[in-house]
């Protein structure tokens, strides 16, 4: 397990500045950013990035991406999260369930879905959690049996399923067949959101928002046609696509919005020897846990799959993201209050009120830190 500074081509450096520009004329005049797990879902600015080859990147160009490298999506996702730019129609889709079906879907799968990932126009939950079953996913109670009549019938429920309600499709990990090790007999299948039997009941957060959601599957039919890899081939896809969701940007500017606003109302305002000490501090630990983002991005290039050290970047960063709120909190010197018209006071009560759910969200601490060890057995200091 290495981790190898990396410093950005010139092709890398004028892809971030057509990022920037782009969103400089993209996002309207006063224009709220959001924090990057709760991005609004904007079907027309999703659009606006597909058009200019910014969604589905690494997608080859026969199935209608860019066949870019995984590093190009990487730097146009740090640039969205850092704006705090309405993603979440495309969010998953884009990080990981489009490298999926790359990888594990059939010929007819990858033209069916990869054009329309691509073009903006079609977008995908991920179906992983289930009340009893959040970090341990060889826990699922999902089930799918086959049908008599051809396909399958699916049966469970999956939680904090974002946007399910906007959505397309929720690629949904259940269980085909019962083994004593819990880790066989796991299946992955594209589901469709708007099925006979699908119901998506929404999770009020304690901000009021409501972009988690329930998604409650009974006799759902899903035609062989829509089974993602081999049957039974479950566990070991699904902890592929973790690498994917684990090891992004997204795992540590969730507070980006608040952080710069911060910055801005300590220049103008001026702030004190305290603010600054805090700020210098953020900056460089933010520094470290990027660089460990960029190596991880950099290896998936490579063609490597690197599970343990994406762990490692989550937990590192989701658990910076909570001090970064808590930091802030301390030295702002501000009453927290959702309802305030001071754009930074609204953000960073949005952040203390939803900041517990980072460290949870894609893997709790302790799984990270089981997965990361798994990774180093073996490995010689």
């Amino acid at each position: 397990m290495t981790f190898r500074p990396i410093q950005p081509t010139d092709h890398e450096r004028l892809l971030r500045s057509a990022v920037r520009e782009f969103l400089r004329t993209a996002l309207p005049p006063g224009y709220r950013p959001r924090l990057a797990f709760a991005s609004a879902h904007d079907p027309d600015f999703t659009r606006a990035l597909a058009a200019r080859g910014w969604v589905g990147m690494t997608i080859p160009k026969k199935y209608g991406g860019a066949g870019a490298p995984y590093m190009d999506r990487y730097i146009v996702a740090e640039e969205l999260l850092a704006a705090g730019a309405p993603i979440g129609a495309h969010w998953a889709a884009d990080r990981q369930t489009a490298s999926m079906i790359l990888k594990y879907g059939t010929e007819d799968q990858r033209r069916t879905y990869l054009p329309k990932i691509a073009s903006g126009e079609w977008y995908f939950s991920v179906g992983m959690s289930e009340p009893d079953s959040g970090s341990d996913l060889a826990s699922v109670r999902t089930t799918a049996r086959r049908d008599d009549a051809g396909g399958w019938i699916v049966n469970g429920t999956k939680v904090w399923t974002t946007h399910a309600h906007l959505n397309h499709f929720m690629l949904t990990l259940c269980r085909t067949s019962a083994h004593e090790d819990r880790h066989h007999g796991l299946s992955q299948m594209i589901v469709d959101l708007k099925a006979p039997g699908v119901t998506v009941r929404p999770i009020e957060f304690i901000d009021g928002s409501d972009d988690f959601n329930e998604v409650v599957l009974e006799d759902v039919h899903v035609a062989d046609t829509n089974v993602l890899g081999d049957v039974g081939a479950g566990w070991q896809q699904a902890t592929s696509e973790l690498a994917y969701e684990r090891s992004g940007p997204d795992r540590y500017l969730t507070v980006m919005a608040p952080l710069i606003e911060f910055v801005r109302r300590t220049v103008d305002r001026g702030g004190n020897a305290r603010q600054a000490e805090a700020i210098g501090g953020i900056a460089a630990k933010l520094w470290g846990v990027r660089q460990l983002g960029l190596a991880v991005a950099r290896s998936i290039d490579e063609g490597a799959m690197p599970s343990a050290e994406a762990a490692l970047v989550k937990d590192l960063g989701t658990a910076l993201e909570q001090e970064i709120v808590e930091t802030l909190r301390e030295v702002a010197g501000v009453e927290l209050d959702p309802t305030s018209d001071d754009l930074f006071e609204n953000l960073l009560a949005e952040a203390v009120a939803t900041g517990p759910s980072f460290t949870i969200r894609g893997g709790t601490t302790e799984v990270m830190r089981s997965v990361a060890a798994k990774g180093l057995e073996g490995v010689r200091w």
